[in-house]
């Protein structure tokens, strides 16, 4: 019997190929394109779950009650991590992290390393397995260090690399180090990334910091002890932070700040190292949100069900063919339970195709989707026996649902309605109706975001942030020499070229470089009574006049004015901050004893990623500082062939050095990586959605013709025109496009209005985004209705009367 379904089966689906074909390629893109978007969500909720006692590391942060509201600091002094292991209890193991680029020297090679800064206990903490050398004790000694399994391939071949001595340059100086482990590189599910590791007490800024509470400059992790919680810890800790900080908290006080249901001014809070990855702290608060992931495996699923839903359509259109071998059979005595197994077995056989077409459409795309939307992820996080179990009963179980509804609804026919041919009476379908407007609403919705993430992208591409992004070059001074030198020479060197118009360099970059780094100094100091923060920045001379900013008031720094090493230039927010009515005047103190006069106020630029509003901003003009960027500005013409005019200068300074330029405008353009990802899946959801919409408007459109097909032959004779019957063949389905749209916009300008408050600098919401979501969707569905509608309307009536 089953060889015979099977027979059957085969029969059927060969003898209606065209609608096999388009429901098998509907299926195959939806179960390919779900497979990719599910192996990159579950690629991103692994990260960080790999570490042994990943149940007890978090990571240590404090809020803060301030005059404007709550913010939340994960950056900690030196003699924080030592003071709360001794003072806490429930601290099992604790390390302190910093992360820098480090230059790293053995023999005649000069690597720059991406380095971190941390305690023993770090490698006990977290699981990365070691290759040589042994995890515990690995930095015990002050002058060891251990390197990742590439980066000792870098630097030593196939030499064994354990005790063997490589340079680091901190502070100007070459200091030495003996290799006491290898380590395999980390996971592509690490949120920590590191090329060698180094002692925390010989990070640059350690001897100057080491009993300092107020230079916060590194994070902390921190193992609890078992079946300590961190609810209790945080609550154990408040006695910490209040003597510790109690002169900042003072400082809250008097400026008139909040204090927390507790009563506090300062809380430490513990964040999971699970939750890294989708931790956000800049509404003030800690907020935990996997909702990027939950957009992809929800794309995933509309694009599914939409598929599904177009099978479900298409096995009812296509079975108007079969009602009279359906009356036969039961005329013969086939029973409900042997038509319903014969059709869900027909639906079963065009899934299991899908499936293994989808399937091979998935590996064959994995390269493509990796690059274009900038993941690591394989399908390895796919292949465990629960998931793949999990996968299998799911896909049976929509196998079910979506080809059982259709043999259930064929089954059930009355046997004389069935020898008459006639699905129903009408072509209408309420169920049916619900399912089409329920797929263009999804359409409707994505083809929404999809223009309000554009139209955010390009608003933040193209606002004014108020320098020269165009015609600035930007490159870390990755070399051996001190920087303040290699800036010099490099204005000396360049400064002759007709096209090269001004250097400069600072110690941070705008944007995010080739080089991948994007950070801020923050600096906090009592003016007038009150306590008062801004953004700090080291620079060199023309700073201003390399980026085109523009002064309001005052000059910038002058190479000919000594005194001016002593001085500090200000933003406008800076300004308004201070509370000065003539910020020329005043004096900013450095130290108890010392105060620099403010010789400039420079118009507010955004110097941090857009998303934020312009904070206050003091520029210094320090010479003991390091700079680690420099700045060229370049003339209009001749960009490319300036550009490496200055890669060929600077490699003749710094020749081991590798240069890593960039304009500003690809620097910023970097910060947006996660809106273009979203915008690239919002796009890549929408156009397969409504392209499985049409194949299901396609499949719906010739039911309904093929119900009315007499009908339209009477109407053609008693002299109805083409351009009526298709109007009246038609307009059912434009309606349903309407309503899907009235639906659907309300829902996507909520979604995109919550979007859009995550930025301070945002497009507005207008409404030609959802009004062109709507004209596009219409249109697509009429085009696709009309090539199925109007060819039946063109058919010769003799033909369509001769059918029943």
């Amino acid at each position: 019997m089953i060889k015979n379904y099977l027979k059957v089966a085969l029969r059927n689906l060969w003898k209606n190929r065209l609608f096999t074909i388009i429901g098998i390629l509907g299926l195959s893109v939806a179960f390919g394109v779900a497979t990719l978007l599910t192996m990159d969500s579950l690629h991103q909720l692994s990260f960080d779950k790999f570490h042994k006692n990943g149940e007890r590391l978090y990571q240590a942060h404090i809020t803060w009650q301030t005059p404007k509201g709550t913010e939340v600091g994960t950056s900690q002094p030196t003699p924080f991590a030592e003071a709360l292991r001794s003072e806490v209890p429930g601290v099992d193991k604790i390390t302190r992290f910093l992360e820098e680029e480090a230059l790293t020297i053995y023999k005649e090679k000069e690597l720059g390393l991406d380095a971190i800064y941390v305690d023993a206990d770090f490698f006990e903490m977290f699981s990365f397995p070691m290759i040589k050398g042994t995890r515990q004790n690995s930095l015990e000694e002050i002058s060891s260090v251990v390197i990742t399994e590439s980066t000792a391939v870098k630097l030593f071949g196939d030499t064994d690399p354990i005790e063997k001595t490589i340079t680091v340059l901190i502070n100007g100086e070459n200091v030495p180090f003996t290799v006491k482990a290898v380590s395999a590189d980390e996971p592509d599910q690490s949120s920590i990334s590191y090329d060698i590791a180094l002692p925390f007490k010989k990070n640059p800024e350690y001897e100057e910091t080491k009993e300092l509470w107020n230079a916060q400059y590194h994070e902390v992790f921190l193992q609890l002890q078992e079946q300590v919680t961190s609810k209790m810890f945080e609550e154990n800790s408040r006695g910490f932070t209040n003597q510790h900080y109690a002169g900042a908290i003072e400082n809250l006080k008097r400026d008139g700040a909040l204090p927390n249901a507790n009563g506090d001014f300062a809380q430490l809070g513990l964040l999971p190292v699970r939750d890294m990855r989708f931790v956000d702290y800049r509404k003030g608060f800690v907020e935990i949100s996997r909702a990027k992931v939950y957009l992809v495996l929800g794309v995933a699923l509309l694009i599914l069900f939409i598929a599904c839903v177009n099978f479900v359509n298409m096995s009812i259109a296509k079975s108007s063919q079969r009602l009279r071998e359906i009356g036969m059979r039961k005329t013969l005595g086939a029973e409900k339970r042997q038509l319903f197994s014969q059709f869900w077995g027909e639906s079963l056989i065009v899934f299991g195709i899908s499936l293994g077409l989808g399937i091979l459409l998935s590996v064959l795309l994995k390269d493509k989707f990796q690059a274009l939307f900038g993941t690591n992820a394989t399908f390895d996080v796919l292949l465990s026996p629960q998931l793949l179990l999990t996968a299998l009963l799911f896909i049976l179980i929509l196998s079910l649902i979506v080809g059982g509804y259709p043999a259930l609804l064929l089954s059930r026919l009355s046997t004389i309605q069935s020898l008459k041919g006639k699905l129903g009476s009408s072509g209408k379908n309420r169920l049916r109706d619900a399912l089409i407007v329920l797929q263009f609403g999804i359409a409707i919705l994505l083809i929404s975001g999809t223009l309000v993430l554009n139209g955010q992208l390009d608003y933040m591409r193209n606002k004014d942030l108020g320098y020269d992004k165009e015609q600035v070059l930007s490159f870390p001074l990755n070399g051996k020499k001190n920087s303040h030198d290699v800036v010099k020479l490099l204005r000396e060197a360049l400064t002759n070229n007709p096209d090269i118009m001004a250097v400069t360099a600072a110690d941070n970059n705008l944007g995010r470089g080739r080089d991948g780094s994007q950070y801020s100094s923050v600096w906090g100091f009592d003016y007038k009574g009150k306590s008062v923060r801004t953004n700090s920045l080291v620079v060199d001379y023309d700073y201003a006049k390399t980026l085109g900013l523009e002064f309001v008031k005052g000059r910038g720094f002058d190479i000919s004015r000594e005194s001016d090493t002593q001085s500090v230039i200000i933003n406008e927010s800076m300004a308004k901050e201070l509370g000065e009515d003539h910020p020329l005047t005043a004096r900013l103190p450095i130290s108890d004893s010392l105060s620099y006069p403010i010789i400039g106020v420079v118009k507010d630029y955004n110097f941090q990623d857009i998303s934020k509003n312009i904070e206050p901003l003091t520029f210094f003009l320090d010479k003991e500082e390091v700079l680690y960027y420099a700045y060229v500005k370049v003339a209009s013409s001749n960009m490319a062939k300036s550009f490496s005019f200055v890669e060929d200068t600077y490699k003749k300074i710094e020749p081991n050095a590798e240069f890593l330029g960039s304009f500003l405008d690809e620097n910023v353009d970097r910060t947006f990586k996660r809106e273009k990802t979203m915008a690239a899946l919002i796009t890549s959801g929408s156009i397969i959605a409504i392209l499985l919409s049409c194949v299901g408007l396609f499949a719906m459109s010739m039911l309904i013709t093929n119900l009315r097909t007499k009908e339209i032959g009477i109407r053609k004779v008693i002299g109805a025109s083409i351009l009526s019957v298709t109007y009246l063949l038609t307009k059912d389905f434009v309606k349903l496009v309407v309503i899907a749209f009235f639906i659907a916009t309300p829902i996507a300008w909520w979604f995109a209005n919550e979007w859009l408050e995550n930025y301070a600098n945002r497009v507005d919401l207008s409404w030609h985004f959802f009004a062109l979501s709507g004209v596009l969707a219409l249109l697509i569905a009429v085009l696709t209705i009309g090539t199925r509608t109007l060819k039946s309307a063109l058919a010769n009536p003799v033909k369509s009367l001769k059918i029943e």
